[in-house]
């Protein structure tokens, strides 16, 4: 063989399994290159593992060049035929994965359960569905079961979040719980598409988030909440677009807007001088619930009609809701003061009382304790805060008033004014009064009225059965009528498929501490503060006791209903994990 200059070039030699390099050191002359066969290993080492050994015949060539992969099927092994599946994303869950331990197809989860399975069934009420979805991680939320046209790729994206967005700025402004709004917020975007939606709900913002994919950028859409009015008419509209959303699978986008268009163009059920009549109506109504007779009746009345069109005056002007409820609550005081002053043997506290029921924010109570009890702490503290100014806009109004009756020798004495009169047929028709007044100041829905001026006399029938027959405590016996009033409301929405607010905010206005908070403010302004503090606690722990009563039965009211997905998990409705004390 003929030598070879270069230094370390390699010399090929073709074997039975593949190719067998062996260097050849060159020194610095000429010299003849050995060949595999000549040259021996100086030991084992040297010697690869995969070359057969000396005297052992070498097995057959392949037929081609290339090494076989390990993941190939062997010689001989025979395989069932599988159907060829679609390519899915590593964050989705397969097609057939059920809520149990089980492991299916060998998928691994990230959760010791397992994914849990929501069909998003349409037997069950939208607020249900999406709220099992809302208390779970965006990760493990279900895909739509929507599915777009075939020539179609869906809806525009920032379209559906302003949708969803407009109608989430009607059910705020409503008064309804952020919650529900993020509820609804939720459903809307699932059902055109959106699945790895995140809305967001606070006092005066909305926003919502939705990312397509881990790897693209998020689309971020957000609305302030401005104006707040209380229609629950347009509530219920509001609902039932929702519900129609959620559950009809050929409900366009521009459906959905024109719908919206015209949910804003209506107009009010009721004409102002019937709002006006109704306060007048509600004010007559708890001056009878805390002992007063007929001529109270009509007098409180004309003083709640009168602050009524102050505020709507201070309203037209453009001033704030704080002055508006200034105003308000100057007239009944002025009543009660003047009945006092001329000595016609009425009483005059009783007016006052019922001036309070007309004015004292119990909804928006009610939505700032629901809001902390689920979870949302910052609108909550905002709605209580809404809350306590509102109040203070009261105490401002009703205590210039009796102070300046005070100076006059004006006679209030409270406990000897309200006498403790058990009439239980009279009050009863008293407290239906209420809450049918009570509908028509929301602009509810004429067919809601009944149901809730019927939920009214029970919650006051329980309450009056429970503080006067069984000497039950106040807060305890407001606390037990409440739930009810809560329980009953959820069935109800829950089998019209609507909001639960005109069902339960109406009803808990024979409940509210009008009597407390008059006795607490007339003791403020005597200069008794060891008398007015006590009443003022007894009446805030009244109120505290209506809104804790009303969330407490409407979660119990879900019990009695069917949880979307219960079926297929066995670990039941997951709740939102807080903290502990850690």
């Amino acid at each position: 063989m003929a030598a070879d200059t270069v230094h370390g070039e390699a010399v090929e030699e073709r074997g039975g399994v593949g190719t067998e390099r062996q260097y050849v050191q060159r020194g610095a002359g000429t010299q003849n290159a050995d060949t595999a066969e000549n040259r021996k290993p100086q030991s084992d080492e040297a010697r690869s593992a995969f070359t057969p050994p000396q005297g052992v015949p070498r097995p057959p060539s392949p037929d081609g060049e290339h090494p076989t992969s390990e993941f190939a099927i062997p010689e001989g092994l025979v395989t069932e035929p599988t159907a060829a599946e679609p390519e899915g994303s590593a964050f989705v869950a397969p097609p057939g994965v059920t809520t149990s331990n089980q492991t299916t197809g060998g998928f691994a989860f990230t959760p010791p359960n397992g994914i849990p399975m929501v069909r998003l069934t349409k037997d069950a009420p939208w607020q249900d569905r999406m709220r099992t979805m809302l208390r779970m991680p965006i990760s493990e939320r279900p895909t739509p079961e929507r599915a777009d046209p075939p020539d179609d790729t869906g809806p525009a994206v920032p379209r559906v979040l302003d949708l969803t967005l407009r109608i989430a700025e009607l059910l705020l402004a409503g008064g309804e719980g952020a919650e529900d709004v993020e509820a609804a917020m939720l459903g809307v975007a699932h059902a055109y598409g959106l699945d790895r939606c995140e809305p967001t709900v606070t006092f005066t913002l909305l926003s919502v988030s939705y990312q397509p994919s881990l790897v693209e950028d998020p689309v971020t859409a957000s609305r302030t909440v401005r104006r707040r009015g209380t229609d629950y008419t347009r509530l219920a509209a509001v609902f039932r677009l929702v519900d129609d959303i959620t559950t009809q699978d050929d409900f366009t986008l521009e459906e959905a807007y024109r719908r919206l268009a015209e949910i804003r163009r209506n107009r009010h059920p009721y004409p102002g001088w019937a709002l006006t009549v109704a306060a007048g109506g509600l004010a007559g109504a708890a001056s009878m619930l805390v002992g007063g007779a007929w001529p109270v009746f009509f007098a409180a009345a004309i003083g709640a009609m009168l602050g009524d069109r102050l505020a709507w005056l201070a309203s037209g002007r453009g001033l704030p809701e704080f002055y508006q409820f200034v105003v308000a609550a100057m007239p009944p005081a002025a009543m009660g003061v003047a009945l006092s002053l001329l000595g016609a043997g009425l009483q005059s506290s009783a007016v006052i009382t019922g001036g309070l029921f007309a004015l004292i924010p119990g909804r928006a109570l009610v939505a700032s304790v629901q809001d902390g009890l689920t979870g949302y702490y910052i609108t909550a503290a905002a709605r209580l805060l809404e809350v306590g100014y509102l109040i203070v806009g009261i105490v401002c109004g009703v205590l210039t008033v009796l102070y300046g009756g005070l100076q006059l020798d004006a006679k209030l004495n409270p406990e000897a004014a309200l006498g403790h009169d058990v009439r239980p047929v009279t009050q009863t028709l008293a407290a239906m009064l209420l809450a049918l007044t009570f509908c028509i100041l929301l602009q509810q829905e004429r067919h809601t009225v009944l149901f809730a001026t019927l939920n009214g006399g029970v919650a006051w029938v329980v309450y009056g059965s429970l503080a006067d027959t069984a000497q039950v405590p106040p807060v305890a016996a407001t606390t037990v009528a409440a739930g009810l009033v809560g329980l009953f409301g959820q069935l109800l929405s829950r089998y019209r498929y609507a909001s639960a607010l005109p069902y339960v905010t109406a009803a808990i206005g024979p409940l509210l501490p009008g009597s407390a908070t008059y006795f607490g403010l007339l003791a403020l302004a005597q200069g008794n503060l060891d008398r007015g503090i006590p009443h003022l606690t007894q009446a805030a722990a009244l109120a505290l006791a209506i809104a804790i009563g009303v969330n407490l039965g409407g979660e119990a009211a879900r019990l009695f209903l069917k949880v979307p997905g219960g079926a297929d998990d066995p670990s039941g409705r997951r709740a939102a994990k807080r903290t502990r004390g850690f």
